[in-house]
């Protein structure tokens, strides 16, 4: 049995050398791409080489070169985030107290590497629940309910004391932390409504006991000043008949204001008008 050989195909060499060539291109391409990673702002990076482990340093901002395959970038955000946590909990009076916290934490950029090594990427949701229900039923079982809200202040830097000592054992730091909620049971809630009211009764009944003095200051002053005014008018009327000339003029004069503003017209004569000044006696009377 005979066996015919194949003929060589024309350009081959040349299509061997171009699959070459693009198998050299690929791998190159892919060595490049899979060689550079970025890491964006307000991130850190740590490195895991498949030979030596999680590597010390920590990377900043920017593009940097990794060997593919043998080695790995882990990104952390570095920028504070807020955290709320809500925890129930009882004050010194054995009231129950519904207390919300907000902290805003970060991690520690120089310790990216021992956090991951022992909490991972999911370091806030491993760590910062326990210490903070903890730490909020530590400190509001120190106060009373009434204190937990005239001492607000003092009790949301104790919290933060105490939360920013623990979280830095697992290098984690804290840049604030406030009190948003503070919810009481309904007993307290109803107590204290009570003495609200409780309080605007008794400054209301202050009030008009206050004000019922003032009427009854005011009640004396104005006798002691009608009565002063009628001693005077009539020690003018004993001294002086034509004062009550005087007055009757007076009245004429705001008799006749009256009228003239008044938009209806009304017709008088000169003696109802000047309530009959003619026939008065503006003599001053001679004492006998």
């Amino acid at each position: 049995m005979s066996f015919n050989k194949v003929p060589n195909v024309p350009g081959s060499p040349a299509l061997s050398a171009l699959l070459k060539v693009s198998v050299i291109g690929g791998l190159g391409v892919y060595a490049v791409t899979n060689s550079l990673y970025n890491v964006e702002g307000g991130h850190r990076a740590v490195m895991f080489n498949r030979l030596t482990g999680i590597k010390e340093k920590v990377y900043p901002e920017g593009t940097h070169f990794m060997l593919p395959w043998f080695e790995r970038p882990i990104i952390y955000d570095v920028r504070a985030r807020p955290y709320l946590v809500e925890s129930t909990t009882g004050s010194h009076d054995l009231q129950m107290v519904k207390i919300g916290l907000r902290v805003l934490t970060r991690p520690m950029g120089d310790r990216l590497p021992q956090i991951y090594r022992t909490l991972g990427e999911n370091y806030s949701e491993r760590v910062l629940p326990s210490i903070i229900h903890e730490t909020l039923k530590a400190v509001v079982a120190q106060y009373n309910a009434s204190q937990l809200i005239t001492q607000r202040e003092a009790v949301s830097r104790e919290i933060r004391k105490i939360l920013t000592e623990r979280a830095s054992n697992f290098d984690i730091a804290l840049d604030d932390v406030s009190i948003t909620t503070l919810t009481f049971g309904k007993e307290f809630t109803a107590a204290i409504e009570a003495k609200q009211v409780a309080a605007q009764e008794a400054e209301r009944a202050k009030f008009i006991v206050e004000k019922a003095e003032q009427d009854k200051r005011s009640a004396v002053i104005r006798a002691e000043g009608e009565a002063k005014s009628a001693q005077l008018i009539g020690q003018a009327i004993a001294n002086n008949q034509a004062f009550i000339t005087l007055r009757k003029i007076e009245a004429a004069r705001e008799i006749a204001q009256t009228i003239a503003q008044s938009a209806n017209k009304v017709y008088l004569s000169s003696n109802d008008l000047l309530l009959n000044l003619q026939a008065m006696n503006l003599e001053p009377s001679s004492k006998k």
